[in-house]
């Protein structure tokens, strides 16, 4: 590598210049002074004892107040780019705006400290250095033609960067203190530091940032994927209708993810990792995200030795290609400027890059706690140490009392106005995308028919089952292709697979983008999809339903990283973006979910209830009870109805093929954007009983409650949803029953009242209602469903009974055999009269 800026003096030669440089690009950063307490102390490093010229003009590039990263990167040319910048003498900052803003950041705290004490606010004093950080990340981005910033961050700072980032007026961010928000009283709301908010930024230069800090809940780094999705969602719309690889990276410099990590969490959290690998696949790349950590060098009341196993916290991002700037967070005007070269790293190489802000936190975890009890040695220096503005003030020669006078004044009137509030600021008004959208309670009129015509399904078949001249389709695929063929025709029932193809087909040929992303997807789990065909000469890859028309809107059908938790995260992100999509994460098998457990608790169930923010996200999870073991029998119903309330989703599980076609129009078409977990079928996919002639496409809706037409006026009405109410029909066949009626619930929440009473009036002389399920008794829908059946039943002198597995604590047993034991049991006790309980 050439050294760009000077060339070796008399005497030297360029391979003892290379040869030195080399070791302290390499290893400099050991021995950077990056404490501002100075208790994180360099490490002493064999390469770097060399004497002489060249060695401490080295030293002063790579172990001063920056120490840099980039020798792992495999590209030349991106190693080049860094050392160039850094052997370059450090460029000239705009001081007085420096300490203008970090008075701003300490008053702020400052102020709130002194009006509400004792009260939790998660300061960012000890690196206040942040918010020029960020200034100066925006600054360059809007020379690149930045037009939009996603940021996430956890609590630490987040009020600060609310006002000083976000631009958020700061009597709207007090007014979090005075608890004036009516919906906090009813349940609904959140925390003010972890609320998000939305502003406009303006550069140095005049240009305007439209700046979203996405909400996130304690869950430090759960925000990380949902922020990463939605970057991906805003560089979609902006790249057009067909939103290819370079449509998205010829707008990849319009907008920029910030991520924002606490040491402890970017280190330990697991989601961080696993969205850190999305950063270049095809179907999750950003192209770049600018990841900060503001690092207090303690976790709570955690030491660095206790939190990671490597010297810095940042290690685990050198797993990948991915630069890493260490900035002594003291030192101001070093941290302006890897602010501009992260930025320019970014817009240049579409790359990844970590800034490591190491400071300090001069509270404890929150300001009600005592620091001085787990770690006294540091509190007692960190006593008499003076906030950075002073510091900075005194090293630049300026005086800060007039400015910070006029900034305490400021922001003491802002305190002022917020105390007199008597109801919350107005809540932040979602995009322009989502005014056709409604996500109150759920209103019958927002119902819209969902079938088509079989002559335009016929239509859309005969492209489904296409593929391009020359190109070599799997013989198993040939066949599968000409009876699919066969179905769309109405030649033979479609199966869910082909269902779901004609489903996505005519959403796009209705204007309606589609995205799915999971494990094993473009294939399916169980061989059912086979939405993306493969050239057995050549490998490429043909997705006909990206092909329907030209000018159509984007369709993505992509295989994930097997991940849940950030792979989820991603796709909730980009539904929050892009509404008018159908956008769906399938799981490989529907208990994987539980891996994903948070991003479902904290903002799929209880996003908007907490933050007022939507989403229509689709999950598929395979269910269903088939003796293949405890982990892949049941995707836990039940821990979904348990999070059900005041119409926060949807749950469903659909019992043939048409049912799920029409749940997936119905998704999109009608105007409720409310989340949508559909559980379903294995070994229904292709069974006879769950498939559906052509004709069904064509019935107006999704049907919440599937009545009994074979029997007429039963005597006993059995009530079941997904694969054993196929297999309680099958048994009535069997036994040649005909007094008995088997209704399938399609839709377990909301409880779909009005049809199921329905269903059951059609049977005027029914004596008894059984709920049966295949899934043990203290799991699956029985907790839920029971006593809403009881409550319809008692009005009409009915008796509830339920059919089930005895308790366990595994779901599922392990034993193929006693599997089907169970299951012959359970479908002889539905149709005993006054059994199981």
């Amino acid at each position: 590598m050439s050294n760009s800026r000077s060339t070796p003096r008399a005497g030297q030669s360029n391979e003892e210049r290379e040869r030195v440089f080399d070791a302290f690009r390499r290893w400099g950063y050991y021995q950077a002074q990056l404490d501002p307490l100075g208790l994180f102390q360099p490490l002493a490093y064999p390469d770097l004892a060399l004497t002489g010229p060249l060695a401490d003009e080295a030293r002063r590039y790579y172990c001063g107040t920056i120490g840099a990263e980039f020798m792992h990167l495999p590209q030349p040319e991106r190693r080049r780019w860094i050392a160039e910048r850094l052997e370059a003498e450090a460029p000239a900052v705009n001081q007085k705006k420096i300490l203008e803003r970090l008075i701003r950041a300490d008053l702020f705290e400052q102020v709130l400290q002194a009006r509400y004490l004792g009260t939790k606010r998660f300061s960012l004093e000890g690196v206040t250095a942040l918010i020029p950080l960020l200034d100066e990340i925006l600054d360059t981005a809007g020379e690149h033609g930045a037009l939009e910033s996603v940021m996430a961050m956890s609590h630490r700072g987040r009020l600060n960067v609310m006002v000083h980032a976000a631009c958020k007026p700061p009597h709207e961010v007090v007014a979090g203190f005075e608890d004036v928000d009516p919906r906090s009283v009813l349940g609904a709301g959140d925390v003010k530091y972890h609320v998000g908010a939305t502003g406009t930024y303006t550069t140095s230069r005049g240009a305007e940032i439209r700046v979203h800090l996405a909400s996130n809940p304690s869950h430090l780094e759960a925000v990380d994927p949902v922020a990463m999705g939605r970057a991906r969602a805003k560089e979609t719309r902006r790249a057009g209708a067909r939103a290819d690889a370079a449509a998205l990276a010829a707008v990849r410099n319009q907008v920029l993810p910030i991520v924002m990590h606490g040491d402890a969490a970017f280190a330990g959290q697991g989601i961080w990792a696993e969205t850190l690998n999305l950063a270049d696949l095809q179907a999750y790349t950003v192209g770049g995200t600018i990841h900060i950590i503001v690092n207090n060098l303690i976790g709570f009341t955690t030491r660095p030795a206790q939190e990671h196993s490597a010297r810095f916290a940042s290690d685990i991002s050198k797993r990948q290609s991915v630069p890493v700037f260490h900035v002594n967070a003291e030192d101001p005007g070093a941290v302006v400027r890897v602010g501009r070269l992260a930025a320019e790293y970014r817009a240049t190489f579409g790359g990844e890059v970590v800034v490591d802000l190491i400071g300090y936190r001069r509270h404890g975890h929150s300001e009600v706690d005592d620091p001085t009890i787990t770690q006294p040695l540091l509190y007692e220096r960190i006593k008499h140490h003076a906030p950075l503005w002073k510091i900075y003030a005194e090293r630049a020669a300026l005086d800060p009392a007039p400015l910070a006078a006029a900034v305490r004044a400021e922001y003491e009137t802002e305190q002022a106005q917020a105390g007199k509030l008597t109801k919350a600021p107005q809540m932040r008004q979602l995009p322009p995308y989502w005014s056709p959208y409604r996500w109150s309670r759920y209103d019958p009129q927002f119902e819209v028919d969902t079938g088509v015509a079989p002559g335009q399904l016929a239509k859309l078949t005969d492209k489904l089952v296409r593929a391009p001249q020359a190109f070599h389709v799997h013989p198993k695929i040939v066949k599968l292709l000409e009876q699919r063929a066969e179905m769309g025709h109405g030649k033979r029932p479609a199966d869910y697979g082909f269902a779901e193809s004609l489903a996505f087909a005519t959403l796009l040929s209705g204007g309606t983008p589609v995205r799915l992303a999971g494990q094993d997807s473009q294939r399916g789990t169980f061989n059912q999809r086979h939405a993306v065909l493969i050239d057995t000469k050549t490998e490429e890859e043909y997705l006909p339903l990206a092909h329907l028309a030209p000018g159509q809107p984007f369709c993505e059908i992509h295989n994930s990283s097997l991940s849940e938790a950030a792979c989820l995260g991603f796709e909730y992100g980009f539904s929050r973006d892009y509404p008018e999509a159908l956008v769906m994460w399938e799981a490989q098998f529907g208990d994987f979910a539980n891996s994903a457990q948070i991003i479902i608790d904290q903002f799929i169930s209880a996003g908007e209830d907490k933050w007022n923010l939507p989403s229509g996200l689709v999950l598929l999870l395979p269910h269903g009870f088939e003796g293949q073991g405890p982990e892949h029998s049941s995707a836990r119903i039940e821990r979904f109805l348990q999070l059900c309330a005041e119409h926060n989703m949807q749950i469903c599980q659909p019992s043939t093929a048409a049912q799920y076609f029409h749940l997936l129009r119905r998704q999109v078409l009608r105007p409720w954007r409310k989340p949508l977990i559909v559980f379903t079928p294995k070994s229904m996919l292709r069974h006879p009983d769950a498939s559906s002639p052509i004709e069904a496409f064509a019935q107006p809706r999704f049907q919440p409650v599937v009545p009994d037409h074979d029997v007429r006026d039963a005597q006993r009405i059995l009530l079941a949803s997904g694969k054993v109410g196929h297999e309680l029909r099958a048994e009535r066949r069997r036994r040649k029953d005909t007094h008995t009626a088997i209704l399938f619930l399609e839709q377990l929440y909301p409880t779909p009242r009005p049809e199921l009473i329905a269903a059951i009036a059609e049977h005027p002389h029914a004596r008894e209602i059984v709920w049966v399920q295949e899934e043990p008794a203290n799991m699956g829908p029985l907790f839920y469903v029971l006593p809403r059946l009881e409550r319809l039943a008692k009005a009409r002198g009915l008796q509830v009974r339920s059919v089930k597995r005895s308790a366990s604590a595994s779901p599922a047993t392990g034993s193929a055999k006693a599997h089907e034991l169970e299951q012959k049991t359970l479908l002889q006790l539905a149709f005993t009269t006054h059994a199981g309980g």
